[in-house]
């Protein structure tokens, strides 16, 4: 059975090698690593606007294939954050990281209890991330600082731990799957990180990360099971308990774990009555697993609009420091995630990316009925969504709301057949967003045309009154996804 190491963040982390039993702690929970001939270079024809692009596949030089472990994250000897860490976490980065509000929601009302929300996308990068970007690099020994530091990721840790590393004066290169949106990417380099793109997923970019790690001497961080991470990730709930006293439950997201593991820390060390629930996709429900299993396991992820929750085995640190605090675990669809974010948009003016917006999701899919009345807190911990997601997202949003409906209905093919039913669409209040008649694939007389229309409504009873009209109308409607006549 894996053995549990209590840390303080007063004392250095490191590991000996040579020793699996024993733990030491070396500054930001990796060691410096050295030997080990990086596989392949970098050309300089490979080098494009500054960004690397590592086109050889990753091996080493006697071909033979090395596992690569960070020892901050070691499964045999998992590491349980404490309180006190989170406490020096706080002071630390006071004077670096924004203290966001966290203010009593209008959607308060709307679901029958009273909500605040905490929002850290107002952090400089977009979300919680910098809290435990600039909180390890802060622990870092002064040869640390000269060498700098290495990660592997696609979005929010890369933004934070470059832009802090630009702050503080410590070199930060980043390795970013070939999925990476091109936006996160720009900005990463124009905050000074050396980027590589390597990988065509995130688990690929990080083993070749810690092989360039274990060759130049850098210290490997990982986003969300490293120490330093961790505790700095909780500071978000210390604020939370000091802005809004007496709270019953705090909502939060897991991904690989490191944001409720310091937040239930904080939390439960400062208020204790207060419940603790987090909330995962149902495409990649990996904590729960975790949970059930009494450890790390790895799940099958799919795609999912809360990308920065998608990590299929959560962190062995996260899980030994928050197993004992949470109370509960639910999980979210996709569209109760795109109904979140076009809530977040149409009653707060809140701009928020799906992980984000997991916490609100869980409220309105109704899974947590005990809350109601009672004074809950969400952090809407990040808003670096894709412009180009966004539009796709609020039209499922507001199809999920029953406010955006299709339907296929057969007409008449003679003059004015389509104009009445367009007429009848607007004397019922439907605005149409798209219309389209074929006759071609009509099995039915050749004097009808079937049209596919798509409408806006004003909430799922007028949809369902648009419905009504059209059935008593035609003999032949195609309505929803329920594909019923």
């Amino acid at each position: 059975m894996p053995t549990s190491t209590e840390i303080s963040t007063n004392e250095p982390i490191s590991t000996n090698r040579d020793d699996p039993s024993s733990t030491k702690l070396v500054s930001n929970g990796t060691p410096q690593m050295k030997g080990s001939k990086l596989v392949s270079e970098m050309s300089d024809d490979s080098r494009t606007n500054g960004i690397k692009y590592d086109v050889e596949r990753n091996h080493d030089s006697d071909g033979d294939d090395v596992e690569l472990k960070d020892p901050a994250c070691d499964p045999d000897h998992p590491v349980k954050v404490k309180f006190q860490d989170v406490s020096a976490a706080a002071y630390k980065i006071r004077s670096g990281v924004q203290r966001t509000p966290c203010q009593r929601s209008r959607l308060s009302d709307m679901l029958g209890l009273e909500l605040y929300i905490k929002s850290d996308f107002q952090q400089i990068t977009g979300s919680f991330k910098e809290r435990g970007a600039r909180n390890t690099l802060l622990t870092l020994t002064e040869d640390q600082r000269k060498s700098g530091v290495i990660a592997a990721s696609a979005g929010n840790h890369a933004l934070a731990l470059s832009y802090h590393g630009m702050m503080l004066g410590i070199p930060v290169s980043v390795v970013m799957p070939l999925i990476a949106p091109i936006m996160k990417v720009s900005m990463c380099k124009q905050y000074g990180a050396n980027i590589i793109i390597q990988g065509e997923d995130i688990a690929v970019s990080k083993k070749h990360a810690m092989k360039i790690a274990k060759e130049k001497g850098l210290l490997y961080v990982n986003g969300y099971d490293n120490p330093y991470i961790i505790s700095g990730q909780g500071t978000l709930g210390l604020e939370i308990v000091e802005q809004v006293p007496q709270l019953d439950a705090v909502i939060i997201p897991v991904g690989g774990g490191g944001l409720i593991a310091g937040m239930a820390l904080a939390i439960k060390s400062l208020s204790p009555q207060t419940q603790i629930i987090g909330v995962e996709s149902e495409q990649c429900a990996s904590f729960g697993a975790a949970m059930t299993a009494g450890r790390p396991v790895y799940t099958a992820s799919g795609p999912t609009l809360a990308d920065g929750l998608a990590v299929p085995e959560v962190g062995v640190n996260a899980f030994e420091t928050a197993k004992d605090l949470i109370d509960k675990v639910v999980c979210v669809s996709e569209d109760q995630i795109a109904l979140a974010i076009l809530r977040l948009v149409e009653v707060e003016k809140a701009v928020v990316e799906g992980a984000g917006a997991c916490p609100l999701a869980a409220l309105l899919s109704g899974q947590l009925p005990e809350l109601q009345g009672k004074k809950v807190a969400i952090p809407l911990c990040g808003g670096n969504i894709d412009t180009t997601v966004l539009g796709r997202v609020l039209e499922r949003g507001l199809a999920a709301d029953g406010r955006l409906c299709r339907f296929v209905v057969t007409v008449s093919d003679r003059p004015g057949g389509i104009a009445e039913l367009t007429r009848l669409l607007a004397d019922y209040g439907a605005s149409i967003k798209d219309i389209f008649h074929e006759r071609a694939w009509l099995k039915s007389e050749v004097f009808h045309v079937q049209v596919k229309v798509v409408v806006e409504t004003r909430d799922a009873e007028h949809s369902a009154e648009i419905e009504r009209r059209l059935r008593e109308k035609y003999s032949r409607v195609l309505w929803g996804s329920s594909l019923k006549f």
